[in-house]
């Protein structure tokens, strides 16, 4: 028994699977965002609220006494209807809103619910790096073991290498897990792209996961969900979002669409972890799918003007820069600027210029990969990507 006052040990608190996982770099880079008053172009979050009806309508929701008790597990039936109808207007895609959708503590509870349905002990999962963080955690969290394909940079933009997908398959492989429109690299898989995924996915008999939160955020090309695709609809599990298609990011309203046994797996695993949230704020987003396509239409062109805004000041800065096709982030190239350590070069960046940035060497397993590449968020006002842009230019000078 461990005598009163001392600390238990020597095992470690925290278990192995978690062990690697400390404190996530945007926790830090927020941190010295407040400290140095620099611009925060590092956490992928909006500076400027959403919709003002939309904003309305959570508040009549709290008014009317809508949500704010424990809503349904499976999520309120207006948002499930509306989720519902939203996939099969824009894609085709026909899901029962009573057993084929499933509300989420936003995408990342998703995520995380999905894993820790589908994978056991020892399964591989297959993951396009560089990754979002909470991937990696949410497959060590499942007990699975990670497999990094690798998008590489070529001519100006993040390319998947299907050969490199194909020979990473195994018999151990259960899951791909996609993530398109790409988050850091801002790459959108093509047609052709996916095509080969879902024949690869068929063949080995693997499930997908895909990751589409940035599905209305394509600025080149067009997204397409690989669910739409021959013989993937009962094996994919299609995560959305509402926090980046309407700029309300604290609400925390994620969503599943699947088959319906996939569904119903992943509700498994969701129930044990928040169970319901954002009861008031589902009615709000409901109402939210339903706006017209102008609204659609408006935040992909809006986004696509600072996208240039803050790309062009990059490169007039002296970085290399990757023109993203979709997402709030562009990935640049110190090399040209003289440096190859992001980490050294974002945690000195707000000394220097007073701007935040996140080096993309975490989203890689092996970490030299990414090592000399920086993503900055242009999901700001306009005024203060010019600001931003101000200040880096004195990068060039020096």
């Amino acid at each position: 028994m461990t005598a009163p006052g001392r600390s238990p040990g020597p095992r470690p608190l925290l278990n192995r699977r978690l062990a690697e996982f400390g404190t996530t770099i945007f926790a830090e880079m927020s941190a010295l965002a407040v400290r140095t008053g620099s611009i925060n172009l590092g956490q992928g979050f909006p500076d400027t609220d959403g919709p003002e009806e939309v904003r309305e309508a959570a508040v009549r929701a709290l008014r009317d006494g809508r949500g704010n008790q424990y809503p349904p597990g499976p999520g309120v039936p207006e948002l499930r209807t509306a989720i519902a109808a939203h996939q099969r207007d824009r894609y085709g895609l026909d899901h029962d809103p009573d057993t084929e959708v499933l509300v989420t503590a936003g995408a990342t509870e998703a995520i995380a619910a999905s894993l820790l349905a589908l994978v056991e002990p020892g399964d591989e999962v297959i993951a396009l790096e560089p990754y979002y963080d909470s991937y990696a955690a949410c497959i060590a969290m499942a007990g699975g073991t990670r497999v990094p394909v690798t998008l590489r940079p070529r001519d100006g933009a993040y390319v998947l290498d299907l050969d490199e997908l194909r020979d990473a398959v195994t018999d151990r492989t259960r899951v791909i897990l996609l993530n398109t429109p790409h988050n850091p690299t801002g790459t959108v898989l093509t047609r052709a792209e996916l095509a080969a995924v879902a024949e690869l996915a068929v063949e080995r008999d693997l499930l997908v996961v895909t990751d589409e939160v940035y599905e209305h955020l394509v600025f080149d090309g067009e997204h397409t969900p690989i669910a739409t695709f021959p013989g993937m609809r009962e094996r994919t599990v299609t995560i959305g979002s509402a926090g980046k298609t309407f700029s309300f990011t604290g609400w925390k309203v994620g969503w599943v669409t699947a088959a319906a046994p996939l569904v119903t797996a992943v509700r498994s695993a969701k129930q044990f972890l928040t169970y319901v949230s954002s009861g008031p704020f589902q009615y709000a987003v409901a109402e939210a799918l339903a706006l017209p396509p102008s609204y659609f239409d408006g935040l992909r062109e809006d986004l696509r003007a600072k996208r240039d805004l803050l790309g062009s000041g990059l490169a007039a800065a002296g970085f290399e820069v990757y023109r993203p096709a979709g997402t709030y982030f562009v990935t640049t190239d110190i090399r040209p600027l003289g440096e190859s350590d992001g980490f050294a070069f974002c945690r000195a960046l707000p000394e220097r210029c007073g701007v935040v940035a996140i080096p993309n060497a975490v989203f890689y397993d092996h970490r030299d990969a990414g090592a000399p590449f920086v993503r900055f968020a242009f999901c700001k006002r306009v005024d203060v990507l010019e600001e931003a842009v101000s200040r880096l230019k004195g990068l060039a000078a020096s």
